[in-house]
Protein backbone atom coordinates (compact mmCIF):
# COMPACT_ATOMS: atom_id res chain seq x y z
CA UNK A 1 0.00 0.00 0.00
CA UNK A 2 1.80 3.25 -1.40
CA UNK A 3 2.28 5.65 1.76
CA UNK A 4 1.74 8.65 -0.37
CA UNK A 5 -2.07 7.56 -1.30
CA UNK A 6 -3.06 8.96 2.61
CA UNK A 7 -1.50 12.72 2.15
CA UNK A 8 -3.88 14.63 1.08
CA UNK A 9 -3.32 18.09 -0.64
CA UNK A 10 -5.62 19.29 1.72
CA UNK A 11 -4.34 18.57 4.47
CA UNK A 12 -0.75 19.94 3.81
CA UNK A 13 -0.08 23.12 5.97
CA UNK A 14 3.04 24.22 5.33
CA UNK A 15 4.98 27.36 7.57
CA UNK A 16 1.69 28.14 9.79
CA UNK A 17 1.66 30.10 12.87
CA UNK A 18 0.04 27.44 15.93
CA UNK A 19 0.88 28.72 19.23
CA UNK A 20 0.19 25.39 20.79
CA UNK A 21 -0.91 21.51 20.58
CA UNK A 22 -4.62 22.95 20.94
CA UNK A 23 -4.36 25.68 17.95
CA UNK A 24 -2.51 23.16 15.72
CA UNK A 25 -5.02 20.53 16.25
CA UNK A 26 -7.83 22.41 15.90
CA UNK A 27 -7.00 23.72 12.23
CA UNK A 28 -6.35 20.11 11.25
CA UNK A 29 -9.65 19.10 12.55
CA UNK A 30 -11.71 22.14 11.32
CA UNK A 31 -10.31 20.70 7.83
CA UNK A 32 -10.80 17.33 7.91
CA UNK A 33 -13.90 17.54 9.03
CA UNK A 34 -14.95 20.03 6.38
CA UNK A 35 -13.61 17.03 3.90
CA UNK A 36 -16.20 14.65 5.59
CA UNK A 37 -12.82 12.47 6.65
CA UNK A 38 -13.48 12.56 10.58
CA UNK A 39 -16.35 12.82 12.83
CA UNK A 40 -17.07 15.66 15.39
CA UNK A 41 -15.63 13.29 18.25
CA UNK A 42 -11.62 13.36 15.99
CA UNK A 43 -10.79 16.54 17.82
CA UNK A 44 -11.68 15.86 21.66
CA UNK A 45 -10.30 12.37 20.96
CA UNK A 46 -6.97 13.76 19.43
CA UNK A 47 -6.35 16.04 22.38
CA UNK A 48 -6.91 13.29 24.76
CA UNK A 49 -5.25 10.41 23.33
CA UNK A 50 -2.24 12.99 23.87
CA UNK A 51 -2.28 14.15 27.15
CA UNK A 52 -2.09 10.72 27.73
CA UNK A 53 -0.21 9.06 25.34
CA UNK A 54 1.96 11.79 23.90
CA UNK A 55 3.74 11.22 20.03
CA UNK A 56 6.54 13.70 20.26
CA UNK A 57 9.78 11.83 19.27
CA UNK A 58 13.13 13.02 19.38
CA UNK A 59 15.38 11.31 16.67
CA UNK A 60 18.66 12.67 17.14
CA UNK A 61 19.07 16.34 15.65
CA UNK A 62 15.56 17.33 15.39
CA UNK A 63 12.13 16.37 16.85
CA UNK A 64 8.73 15.31 15.00
CA UNK A 65 4.90 14.68 16.20
CA UNK A 66 3.03 11.86 15.07
CA UNK A 67 -0.24 12.33 16.94
CA UNK A 68 -3.48 10.14 16.09
CA UNK A 69 -6.36 8.32 18.07
CA UNK A 70 -8.90 6.21 17.95
CA UNK A 71 -9.86 4.87 14.10
CA UNK A 72 -13.79 4.96 14.86
CA UNK A 73 -13.16 8.49 14.52
CA UNK A 74 -11.77 8.76 10.63
CA UNK A 75 -13.63 7.94 7.93
CA UNK A 76 -11.13 8.48 5.30
CA UNK A 77 -7.70 7.27 5.88
CA UNK A 78 -5.14 10.67 5.61
CA UNK A 79 -1.83 11.90 6.62
CA UNK A 80 -1.72 14.96 7.46
CA UNK A 81 1.77 16.92 7.29
CA UNK A 82 2.65 20.67 9.17
CA UNK A 83 5.25 22.21 8.92
CA UNK A 84 5.29 25.19 11.70
CA UNK A 85 7.01 29.11 11.35
CA UNK A 86 7.37 28.39 15.05
CA UNK A 87 7.61 25.28 17.10
CA UNK A 88 5.36 24.27 19.79
CA UNK A 89 6.17 21.94 22.85
CA UNK A 90 4.93 18.15 22.41
CA UNK A 91 6.07 15.31 25.28
CA UNK A 92 7.44 12.55 23.93
CA UNK A 93 6.69 9.59 23.49
CA UNK A 94 8.98 7.39 25.36
CA UNK A 95 9.10 9.39 28.76
CA UNK A 96 6.47 11.71 28.45
CA UNK A 97 8.19 13.72 31.26
CA UNK A 98 10.20 15.67 28.71
CA UNK A 99 8.99 17.61 26.30
CA UNK A 100 11.03 18.44 22.81
CA UNK A 101 10.11 21.89 20.49
CA UNK A 102 8.76 20.29 17.02
CA UNK A 103 8.22 21.83 13.63
CA UNK A 104 6.82 19.12 11.99
CA UNK A 105 3.93 17.27 12.41
CA UNK A 106 2.43 14.19 10.68
CA UNK A 107 -1.35 13.79 11.93
CA UNK A 108 -2.42 10.30 10.89
CA UNK A 109 -5.75 9.38 10.51
CA UNK A 110 -6.55 5.70 10.23
CA UNK A 111 -8.90 3.62 10.29
CA UNK A 112 -7.74 0.11 9.04
CA UNK A 113 -6.30 -1.59 11.85
CA UNK A 114 -3.95 -4.13 9.29
CA UNK A 115 -3.01 -1.72 7.41
CA UNK A 116 -1.81 0.80 10.42
CA UNK A 117 1.23 -1.04 11.50
CA UNK A 118 2.59 -0.74 7.82
CA UNK A 119 1.71 2.60 7.16
CA UNK A 120 3.56 3.09 10.38
CA UNK A 121 6.52 1.23 9.69
CA UNK A 122 6.82 3.08 6.30
CA UNK A 123 6.47 6.47 7.80
CA UNK A 124 9.17 5.91 10.47
CA UNK A 125 11.47 5.22 7.15
CA UNK A 126 10.32 8.64 5.77
CA UNK A 127 11.43 10.56 9.28
CA UNK A 128 14.10 8.37 10.65
CA UNK A 129 15.79 9.93 7.52
CA UNK A 130 17.55 13.48 8.23
CA UNK A 131 17.55 14.32 4.40
CA UNK A 132 13.61 13.41 4.42
CA UNK A 133 12.91 15.55 7.49
CA UNK A 134 14.72 18.70 5.70
CA UNK A 135 13.04 17.94 2.74
CA UNK A 136 9.38 18.53 4.93
CA UNK A 137 10.44 20.91 6.73
CA UNK A 138 12.10 23.28 4.18
CA UNK A 139 9.17 22.57 1.50
CA UNK A 140 7.26 25.18 -0.31
CA UNK A 141 4.82 23.66 -2.52
CA UNK A 142 2.67 20.36 -1.63
CA UNK A 143 4.49 18.41 -4.54
CA UNK A 144 8.11 19.28 -2.38
CA UNK A 145 6.26 16.79 0.27
CA UNK A 146 4.86 14.42 -2.34
CA UNK A 147 7.89 13.67 -3.55
CA UNK A 148 9.49 12.21 -0.05
CA UNK A 149 6.84 10.02 0.28
CA UNK A 150 6.79 9.19 -4.02
CA UNK A 151 10.46 8.29 -3.08
CA UNK A 152 9.59 6.21 -0.05
CA UNK A 153 7.45 3.77 -2.00
CA UNK A 154 10.21 3.64 -4.44
CA UNK A 155 12.61 2.20 -2.36
CA UNK A 156 10.15 -0.15 -0.19
CA UNK A 157 9.93 -1.72 -3.90
CA UNK A 158 13.22 -2.04 -4.37
CA UNK A 159 13.25 0.47 -7.11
Amino acid sequence: MPLEQFVKDDLIKLHIKCENQDQLFDVMYQEAFKLGYVSDSFLGKIKEREASFPTGLNLDHYNVAIPHTDPECVFEQFIGVVTLEKPIRFRLMDDNTKEVDVYVILMLGLNQPHSQLKVLQQLMQVIQDERNYQQISKAQTNEEIRSVFKKINLNAKGE
